[in-house]
């Protein structure tokens, strides 16, 4: 199993695997049946709270990512999903929008699963 995490903007590739969508807000001048999303996990993002206090500061990374992670350890039963999701593809890609590079939800989305996946049951 691979996770990647690209922009939404980028052109899709066969490459890409499963393409999970990772954010709360639809991006705008972005048409959904123009997309090659597979799912998109708007529930799992991040709170408008901490979205809004991060607000892509670096300064703020790591305390970023560590609520971020509280806040989805909280939501256990749709990670739990997330988690069989990922394990039964062999390629994944977190797709991000491209004014969150390189501090985005998606690359924190993907050190939580790292560190979940061997854990998950199959």
């Amino acid at each position: 199993m691979e996770i990647e995490v690209k922009s939404l903007f980028e052109p899709s590739s066969e490459n890409d695997g499963f393409r999970i969508l990772v954010g709360a807000i639809w991006p705008r001048g972005l048409k959904r049946n123009e997309t090659e999303i597979d799912l998109w996990a708007k529930e799992l993002a991040p709170s408008s709270e901490l979205r809004k206090w991060f607000n892509y500061d670096p300064n703020k990374w790591e305390e970023f990512v560590e609520d971020y992670t509280f806040q989805l350890n909280r939501n256990r039963k749709r990670m739990e999903q997330l988690i069989s999701i990922v394990q039964h593809h062999p390629k994944v890609s977190l797709l991000y929008i491209p004014r969150q590079e390189p501090y985005n939800y998606a690359l924190a989305m993907k050190y939580y699963l790292e560190r979940h996946i061997s854990d998950a049951p199959n």
